[in-house]
């Protein structure tokens, strides 16, 4: 069938046409298909770019924030501590808390020239980790009859020891553990922080905060009594009673570790005082207690917040420990009976730098601030949760600086009053205005801490 024959090769023809041209088309279609993955590729790497500069714009932002807010006074003295923050030596640590609808915290840390590396002084502020690690010595010991309230004798058995037979500043005349932390938190009290230390033993109050994973901690000695490193070591035969009746005994207690220096350096100053001898050389810290700021306000949090805190970095309390604790670490001098104190020389502002360092007047009722702070060799440092019912304002912040103009140590001139204390001051009142103005999705619902003294 001649006609058929004709139709197939017009077939073959057109097919054969039209596959060149899609070879060609489907070239060009291939051609396409590259540049544009080409396009994506790049546009994804652009994307992933522009991302990363974000993201580190907002690290920036978040490490910079608190000098940000340094900077934007006008105040000479804190322009001054800016322009030379390694010549103070300041660190600081501040915590943005924001509330779920639960009213559970979410927290926003922001760090201005932090450094663990970099050795300061701690002074008082460890007394907060001492009553922390003896209520929970307490806890863990679950003997019939022990508790905070607990009557104690304390016995002396190795060199520079002494003892104690009563307290005078108790209702009852008897030392607990209790009355020894009131005393920490009212007034800053060497004595009470030194008898938790021989309660709780130097190898188990490192070992506490350590397994916890507060693990920039030295804590060597007792305070203001000459400890070197031996004696630290060796703390007092302790014995708890009641109605003369023995509930707990614990021996002289040895620690056979050595808790070594772990930082770059422990030298500070161009000189000290040592009997009464100027030694031109800085002062050698390697003995000394050593905390870091992000230590000490990691425990803080951890009392405030324990509901917001991994079980393995909380301590062993009981619900009356933290009511205690928010009690006497709140409380103005002036509230407390037992122990009692002068106004005149116990005033609000002793022992709370923040907001109020350096002044005589009353803390408004509306503030309470749950602190521990510290001083000594020109070292101020203060580790406060600060809280404003009346403003639903409430914020976490750690600082030192060092007042010591002339960086030598031992002499007893130190500028607290024309720089440590007013740094601290204005710092406090900087981050309490920002906090005023910031806006929060959910107000805190601050009932937890409204305590009545």
């Amino acid at each position: 069938m001649p006609g058929w024959s004709n139709i197939n090769n017009k077939i073959c023809f057109i097919y054969s046409g039209t596959k060149k041209h899609l070879g060609w088309f489907n070239t060009l279609i291939s051609k396409v298909n590259k540049l544009k993955a080409a396009f994506l590729f790049f546009t994804l790497i652009f994307l992933i770019f522009v991302f990363i500069l974000a993201g580190n714009n907002v690290q920036a932002q978040k490490r910079n924030l608190v000098e940000q807010i340094l900077r934007q006074t006008s105040d000479s003295l804190l322009q001054e501590i800016v322009v030379h923050p390694d010549k103070y030596q300041v660190q600081i640590l501040y915590t943005q808390i924001n509330r779920d609808k639960n009213n559970l915290p979410k927290f926003t840390s922001y760090a201005y020239n932090l450094n663990s590396e970099k050795y300061f002084y701690p002074a008082s502020t460890v007394k907060l980790p001492g009553a922390l690690a003896a209520l929970e010595k307490i806890n863990n010991l679950n003997i019939p009859g022990l508790t905070k309230d607990t009557p104690l004798n304390i016995d002396s058995a190795y060199q520079k020891q002494t003892r104690v037979r009563s307290d005078s500043t108790a209702a009852n005349g008897k030392a607990s553990v209790a009355q020894y932390i009131k005393k920490i938190f009212l007034v800053s009290d060497n004595d009470a922080y030194n008898r938790l230390y021989e309660f709780v033993g130097q190898e188990t109050l490192n070992q506490t905060l350590h397994q916890k994973g507060y693990k920039e901690v030295r804590l060597l000695h007792r305070l203001s009594v000459g400890d070197n490193a031996a004696h630290g070591r060796y703390t007092n035969p302790i014995t708890f009673y009641h109605d003369n009746k023995i509930i707990y005994q614990q021996p002289l207690v040895f620690n056979p570790n050595i808790y070594s220096n772990k930082l770059k350096t422990t030298l500070v100053g161009k000189g000290f005082y040592q009997d009464g001898q100027l030694i031109n050389s800085p002062i050698d810290f390697s003995e000394r207690n050593n905390i870091s700021i992000k230590n000490l306000h990691e425990i803080l949090q951890s009392v405030i917040f324990p509901e917001a805190t991994p079980a393995k970095k909380r301590f062993n309390l009981t619900p009356d420990d933290y009511n205690f604790l928010y009690k006497y670490m709140a409380m103005r001098p002036r509230e407390s009976s037992y122990p009692s104190y002068n106004p005149q020389e116990f005033n609000d502002s002793y022992g709370k730098f923040f907001m109020f360092g350096g002044t005589k007047e009353p803390i408004p009722s509306n503030i309470r601030i749950f602190n521990k702070a510290g001083w000594a060799y020109g070292y101020l440092i203060d580790n406060a949760y600060v809280v404003d019912f009346e403003n639903n304002v409430e914020f976490f912040l750690t600082a030192v600086i060092l007042a010591n103009e002339d960086l030598i140590f031992n002499d007893d001139k130190y500028e607290y009053d024309n720089v440590g204390l007013p740094f601290m001051n204005k710092l406090g009142n900087l981050i309490y205005k920002h906090e005023l103005i910031r806006k929060k999705k959910y107000d805190p619902d601050l009932q937890k801490f409204r305590i009545t003294f």
